[in-house]
């Protein structure tokens, strides 16, 4: 946290309140001057350490690689039945990446189907497992176009809703970011992207194996999956089962969406931030006081 620099712009988009461009202008350069914050090549730093930059520098190439394969694995991946939207998620929609960095996608379905979604697409990537190649299909984020809000409504969810990048599924994504219009109140200098994504398209097998699944017996089955891997993954949690980054396995799930278990990381990193920002507020009142 605070280890990577930002340009001007991006500071101004994700603020938390409104400000006109005259006084963040003149706040920006007064922090500069006062020495509170550094400026290395493009970029603006809590630290006054030149490799902050550098290593920036470094992530975003790394990621403009990973961002071109991620849009390839994402045209392949929205074949799969009843997936209406593909986005890059993670910290490659930031623009960062290194050498290890796992592509993360942001999937949406169709209505009450999330589940055979998920299932088939799970079952892929199971053998992407046999070639090593399981860290390009992190299919780590569910959510269905019955329910395209986010439940969880904190900064930390603003942020991944603003930096997703969509690129399949256009018409989905602008009915997401309408759901998610609440976003605006903890970014209200940030606009979401539009029309980036491509449009869907018809594919023959698709269209068959929906048609399969489109009646009761489809429901029944989505219904029975969305139990049995809720329940797996409740076991692996109870039992603290660590992934292969050594964190606990956990998975939030209903009929709706399937992620990550916001308790398990999201409510630390947000307290860990607020700490750091008290933290800053009290240095610089200090300064203030002397």
């Amino acid at each position: 946290m605070w280890d990577y620099p930002l340009t001007r712009a991006e500071i101004f988009l994700y603020l938390e309140n409104k400000y006109g461009q005259n006084d963040f202008d003149e706040a920006l350069d007064h922090l500069l001057n006062s020495k509170q914050i550094f400026y290395f090549d493009k970029f603006y730093s809590l630290k006054n350490d030149y490799m902050v930059a550098v290593k920036r520098n470094k992530a975003n190439k790394k990621a403009a690689e990973l961002i071109v394969k991620a849009k390839e694995i994402g045209a392949f991946l929205v074949k799969f039945p009843f997936v209406r939207g593909i986005a890059i998620s993670g910290s490659l929609s930031k623009n960062c990446a290194y050498d290890n960095s796992d592509i993360d996608f942001f999937i949406i379905t169709a209505g009450n189907r999330l589940w055979l979604a998920r299932t088939f697409m799970h079952m892929f990537k199971k053998l992407t497992f046999l070639v090593g190649k399981q860290h390009n299909y992190c299919m780590n984020y569910y959510i269905d176009e019955a329910s395209l809000q986010i439940v969880e409504k904190n900064i930390y969810t603003a942020i991944e809703v603003a930096t997703i990048i969509p690129v399949e599924g256009d018409a989905t994504f602008e009915n997401f970011y309408k759901a998610n219009a609440w976003n605006s109140d903890f970014l209200p200098n940030k606009c979401m992207r539009l029309a980036t994504a491509n449009p869907l398209k018809k594919h023959w097998y698709k269209s068959f194996i929906e048609v399969l699944f489109n009646n009761s017996f489809g429901s029944w089955l989505d219904n029975t999956l969305m139990g049995i891997t809720a329940g797996r993954w409740n076991k692996k949690t109870e039992q603290k089962k660590l992934n292969m980054r050594g964190t606990v396995m956990s998975m939030a799930a209903n009929k709706h969406f399937a992620k990550p278990s916001p308790e398990n990381f999201q409510h630390k990193l947000i307290e860990r931030y607020r700490l750091k920002v008290s933290g800053l507020l009290e240095q610089s009142e200090d300064r203030v006081a002397q």
